[in-house]
Formats: C-alpha cells, structure tokens, sequence
C-alpha cells in the first residue's frame, strides 16, 4: 500500500495523533513505534517521506538511517526534541533532508511535509537514464541502447511502478492491487508481463539485472549507473 507519510517516533501518542492531523488533511500517514516495525512496514508499503524521531526503543534513528539509506532515497526528516548542533549534523551527514525540532505545532510540520511531497514527487515522475536504459513517465517514451521500445499500457505500468520504487521490494499483492487495481490476478499472469518486460529492456533477459525476483516476497527494480 501506498502512504504519503510514515511517522517513526517511540512516543505513541505523539505519532498517533501527528498521523491522525495528517490524515484529516488528505496526506496519507501511517505511524510506527520502532526502527524494527519501520523495516518491516517497508517491505510490503511504501512511503513518499519519512518523518523520524531520533531516540527509538530498539535502535537509535541515526542507525535506522543508515540502514535505509542503503538501498533507498526516500526523503527523511529527522524531528527531535535534541537541540544540539552535532546532532544537526550528524543527522544531515547520514542522509536525513531536513532536521524539524521539537515542538513543532502541526499545521507547520504539515506544511514542510506537503513541500517536500511536492518535490519528491514532481522528481519521480520525470523519468529514468542510465545511458543503457531510459524512460520518460510523462510521454510514455522508452529506449534500450538507444532504440525506441514498446511495452503495452499495462507493462508500461508495472515497469513505471517498480522503477518508482527502486531498491525496495514490492510485493505481488501490491502489484495486484495498485498496478491490475485485481487483488486477484494471479502469479500466472504477472510471471508473463515480467518476462516480457525483461526481455524488452535487460541486456541478459536470463540473468536480469534491473527486474529482480525476490523469491517468496515479490520483485526489486535495481537501477544502473547514472
């Protein structure tokens, strides 16, 4: 499932009623309490930013930055109650966006939300290159080593999907439900559309290096270099 926000803060409260705000005003948030469920919550969702505390129960927010920022760019805004300039920096040089203190009213942390929303969004929807690969979302345009391609509508989505999801894994439910909007198509169906999509773009459609299958949770669009 798709969310706009995912909050990450061991105060439940707090992060209850934040996401409750959010919600209210049509931004889609869930909230989580550590960096484990945070970790786990990603493998079947995504999220357009994360808004995260820096003091969580099982780990610290710096750790579970790192760890994200291993295999994702999703926008992160550290938001805290610590006040010290090596925590600024620390949070800055890690990965994180931006660094919200705390307190922060509500209707000023919706608001750099809605503006780092606006931005990441407009970027994922431009396109891909990587001089072997490129495609353009808005035109619906694409080229492999530099020979206009053809997918149906239908690729075209699920490739899109994935690619706007680089590095993570999304699930077949998910694709069943966001790109078919049938939570009931089958694997059958879906095994084709990838193997035709691979064979359209990969260089080895055998041995491929931008679809990959992630045998019993779904697939990962790996990109190349840029």
């Amino acid at each position: 499932m798709n969310y706009d926000c995912l909050i990450i803060d061991d105060e439940k409260m707090l992060a209850d009623s934040t996401a409750e705000y959010f919600n209210l005003f049509g931004v889609k948030t869930a909230a989580l309490y550590s960096a484990s469920e945070c970790l786990e919550f990603l493998r079947q969702n995504t999220a357009g930013l994360l808004l995260l505390d820096i003091n969580l129960g099982d780990a610290s927010g710096f750790e579970l930055c790192r760890k994200l920022r291993e295999k994702t760019r999703i926008p992160i805004l550290f938001i805290s109650a610590r006040t010290s300039d090596d925590d600024v920096i620390a949070a800055l040089n890690i990965g994180g966006d931006d660094y919200i203190q705390k307190p922060c009213s509500l209707s000023v942390l919706l608001a750099k939300v809605r503006v780092v929303l606006r931005r990441f969004g407009s970027e994922t929807k431009t396109g891909y290159s990587d001089g072997w690969l490129t495609v353009d979302f808005s035109s619906r345009q694409i080229s492999v080593d530099g020979k206009n391609i053809h997918l149906t509508a239908l690729e075209f989505r699920l490739l899109s999907y994935l690619m706007q999801r680089e590095n993570r894994v999304v699930s077949k439910q998910e694709l069943f439900e966001e790109v078919w909007k049938d939570k009931f198509t089958g694997d059958g169906t879906l095994n084709v559309h990838i193997r035709k999509i691979r064979e359209a773009i990969e260089r080895e459609p055998g041995e491929p290096a931008y679809i990959r299958t992630v045998w019993g949770d779904g697939y990962r669009f790996c990109g190349g270099p840029r």
